[in-house]
Formats: structure tokens, sequence, C-alpha cells
């Protein structure tokens, strides 16, 4: 009798570009910029990146641009966000009710808690030329570096998936 394997590598390959940005900006203010300087219209996406993490959940901001005439799709995702969270102490007395709130922050991808947001552009290989887009892009006077991401080295690549 045959026995038959399914590689899954094959469902494993990485068909996306992405880029690391450090910037002081909002994401807001960001993607304005990056329409400004790119022939793309990112615009505020209603569905969020939810992220599960043992310190507690998040949403990250997500901008979306979808490019018919190139099949090429572009996000700009937020990597910080900061959770609050509310305790209290174990020990109350009958006069004060002290509560405290810890901020935490958490990252999209932990491996790179510097970068600010991530230019993740879909289905690309072909029709974007990468090294013109850094360029555009390193001229918004805001934006302190922007790299390319190796996505071989990324850990949490299921964060990516949305």
């Amino acid at each position: 009798m045959a026995v038959h394997r399914l590689d899954l590598d094959e469902f494993d390959e990485i068909d996306y570009y992405l880029m690391a940005i450090h910037t002081s900006l909002e994401d807001y203010r960001l993607a304005y910029f990056i329409n400004k300087n790119l022939p793309i219209n990112l615009s505020k996406s209603k569905s969020e990146i939810h992220a599960q993490t043992k310190e507690g959940e998040a949403n990250f901001s997500r901008f979306y641009y979808y490019d018919s005439e190139k099949a090429v799709s572009w996000n700009l995702i937020q990597n910080k966000n900061e959770i609050i969270s509310v305790s209290t102490n174990d020990f109350q007395n009958l006069f004060s009710n002290e509560t405290s709130e810890v901020s935490t922050t958490i990252h999209l991808l932990p491996e790179f808690k510097k970068v600010d947001y991530f230019l993740k552009i879909d289905n690309s290989e072909e029709t974007v030329n990468f090294t013109e887009i850094q360029q555009r892009l390193n001229s918004i006077e805001s934006i302190a570096a922007i790299y390319a991401v190796d996505t071989n080295k990324i850990k949490s690549k299921n964060n990516l998936i949305f």
C-alpha cells in the first residue's frame, strides 16, 4: 500500500514584499504622505488587525489600497500599540479604593520592536520597482528610515495574514 504525503511548504510561500518604516508620524499623516509620493490611494480600512498576546489584546490600524490594473494590494500596518489595563491593589481597606493604570506596548511583529509601521505589498513581483518606492518614500522628511525586511527572518508570519 502506497503512502501519500502532503508537503505543506507549498502553502508557506511568501508572495509579498515588506518594508519597515521608522517615523514619528501618526498613521493617517503617513498614509497621506505615501499617497502623495506614490501613485496609490491608501484609505483607512474598517477591518483592523487583531492580535492576542500574553499581555492582552490589541488592534492595529490598517490602511489599504488595491490596484486593479496591476492586481497589487498595498497595506500600511501599524506595528506598535499600547493597551492600558486597570489593576486594583490586593490590599484594600474600608476608606480607599486604589486602582492603577498600567500601559503595555504590544507589537504586531515582536522581533521588530523599533519599527513603527510596515508597508506590505502583495502580488508585486513583476509590476513594482521596490528601489524606486524606497527612494520616493525616503524623500518624506518625517521618515527617519525605510528598508526592506527579509521575510524569511520573520518568526510571527501568521500576524501578517489578513
